[in-house]
């Protein structure tokens, strides 16, 4: 019994539209990484998914690079986001001035 490929092409979908949603509408910055985390998380469902139906490996290692891109991204964003939260109280991602020096 075969899951169609159709099915994880609307997971992903949902799932990415998902994390677009997080991305626009909400303006705490951890939010929002975990929103961009969620789009690629989407990608790697559909690269897996494609690879699995051609048999072939090329979509596996591509979602290990979007895994290894996505982990770097997660490392600097967060640490960003707590040298800035350790400054201030409240963040909000549209008052970048307060990055200036």
């Amino acid at each position: 019994m075969t899951v169609p490929i159709g099915d994880y092409v609307g997971l992903a979908s949902v799932l990415f539209f998902i994390g677009v949603a997080g991305v626009l509408l909400r303006r705490n910055p951890l939010i929002m990484l975990m929103s961009i985390e969620l789009m690629f998380n989407a990608a790697n469902l559909l690269f897996v998914a494609f690879s699995r139906v051609w048999a072939a490996n090329a979509g596996h290692v591509f979602a290990f690079l979007v895994i290894t891109v996505a982990a770097a991204e997660a490392a600097i964003g967060l640490a960003i986001v707590v040298t800035v939260f350790r400054a201030e109280k409240n963040v909000d991602v549209d008052e970048v001035r307060s990055l200036r020096g």
